[in-house]
């Protein structure tokens, strides 16, 4: 009886042992019955030990054990020898669906002069497998890019720089093979990025991960000279160093440039033609015109404005009565005040102004602020009583320049009224007639940063 108790109480406390286990253990017969399992088995393969216990381990769950490579490892492998490790298995389950298994097994001898049993225990690495498949399938995507790029790729070992692969585009843009740059350093194939050591450069690509060096030189195997942007990016064991030729582009840039240069200077002689043709009409229009696109400018920059922006508003402000030419020059130069016909032709001068702009190609708006400039923020103004959000900004800064040239300047029918006449009109109609921004910038011009106007008498 006491031989009888121990055995039980050996047998419990195995199964307790058992039971510790996280990984699925199962414990098998020498005809492959089950004995007993871990509750991480059942729980796993999602069956319940009245299901289990003395079944042949092929018959668990529906049969789902009934595979190949495990019949192969138990009935074969396994008689001639007392243990397999890590024997890999893929089986779509009944209860748990496609899983992959490392399976280890263990004869063992559980009481002297007794048949051995078997202890099965089961690894599911499904998910490793299809990390592993992962990381296998980006870093054939990363070699395929590595070795296809455009752009030069060279990787460098984190210790002394030292580069430890080479793409095509390297060889072909640098003119080194792989032979002559593995092994050597970016400054050994004409690359010098800064006057920092290597380790120093590393420190700070590990604080912010990339390190970006714009218009380096680089001197080819041949000798000559290319123009390059490169990176430094930061790939954990790792660094890889970007190389891309910006040579062309620099020529391309340059060309624009000089192109653009060109245009501006075929802008600014149309510009000085239209304005020397006002000016032969009416030599006061022609002054007005130069001396409100200034203060046009100096608004615009006072507001903050950028400085495309500004350069539009000034161009426009040079021509912003271009309409005037096809008023009768008895009109525009008239010494009394003009009548209500003579004053609707000269309001005429906005939309025509619009016609002669509106199909010239420009990166501003030309057409639309000449069209604008007489306009009122609460619509009181021409052509169209334009309200508010309606007008240009670059209209409306263009309407406050114009008052107050217009108002301080002689006229040949009246008299020079004066900066101050000016300035008070636009302080005491800011907001109704004029922006407020615009009028308080104008206002800040005079008052406070001594900007002033050049009068002379045309």
């Amino acid at each position: 009886m006491a031989v009888k108790n121990n055995f039980n109480k050996t047998q419990e406390f195995s199964e307790s042992i058992i039971n510790t286990v996280r990984e699925p253990l199962i414990v098998l017969d020498h005809d492959l019955r089950v004995v007993t399992a871990s509750r991480s088995f059942y729980k796993f393969f999602k069956v319940v030990p009245e299901e289990t216990v003395e079944q042949l381990i092929y018959d668990l769950g529906n049969k789902q054990w009934d595979i190949p490579k495990l019949r192969e490892l138990l009935e074969t492998i396994l008689p001639e020898k007392t243990t397999f490790d890590d024997y890999e298995v893929e089986h779509d389950f009944a209860t748990i669906g496609k899983r992959i298994m490392l399976l280890n097994a263990r004869q063992i001898q559980r009481v002297p002069g007794k048949e051995r049993i078997i202890l099965l225990a089961i690894e599911d690495i499904t998910e490793r497998k299809q990390l592993e498949d992962l990381l296998t399938e980006s870093e054939e995507r990363y070699r395929r890019l590595f070795e296809t790029a455009s752009d030069g790729i060279v990787l460098l070992e984190k210790q002394e720089g030292k580069i430890t692969h080479a793409n095509p585009a390297t060889e072909k843009m640098l003119g080194y093979n792989k032979n002559e740059s593995i092994g050597n350093k970016l400054q050994d194939i004409g690359i010098s990025l800064d006057k920092n050591d290597f380790q120093t450069t590393m420190q700070n690509l590990n604080k912010i991960g990339i390190l970006n060096y714009d218009d380096v030189p680089v001197k080819t195997k041949s000798g000559h000279h290319i123009d390059t942007d490169i990176y430094l990016v930061d790939r954990a064991r790792l660094v890889q160093c970007n190389i891309r030729d910006i040579t062309e582009r620099k020529l391309a840039e340059a060309k624009l440039l000089e192109t653009l240069s060109s245009l501006k200077k075929a802008v600014d002689t149309t510009i000085q033609v239209m304005v020397s043709a006002i000016e032969v009409r009416d030599p006061y229009t022609a002054g007005h015109q130069i001396r409100s696109a200034d203060l046009a400018g100096a608004i615009a920059a006072e507001m903050g404005l950028d400085q495309l922006k500004i350069d539009g508003i000034k161009l426009a402000g040079s021509i912003h009565d271009i309409g005037k030419l096809s008023i009768p020059s008895e009109i525009l130069s008239k010494p009394t005040k003009l009548t209500n016909i003579e004053f609707s032709m000269m309001k005429e001068h906005s939309r025509i102004g619009y016609e002669m702009l509106r199909e010239v190609e420009s990166p501003w708006p030309l057409a639309q602020i000449v069209y604008q400039h007489h306009e009122r923020m609460d619509g009181s103004g021409y052509p169209r009583n334009l309200k508010r959000e309606e007008i240009l900004m670059d209209a409306r800064i263009m309407a406050v320049a114009d008052v107050v040239e217009a108002m301080a300047s002689y006229r040949p029918y009246r008299p020079a009224l004066g900066i101050e006449a000016a300035l008070e009109e636009i302080e005491k109609n800011k907001g109704i007639l004029y922006d407020n921004v615009v009028a308080d910038a104008c206002l800040r011009l005079f008052r406070m940063k001594g900007y002033t106007l050049d009068l002379k008498k045309d």
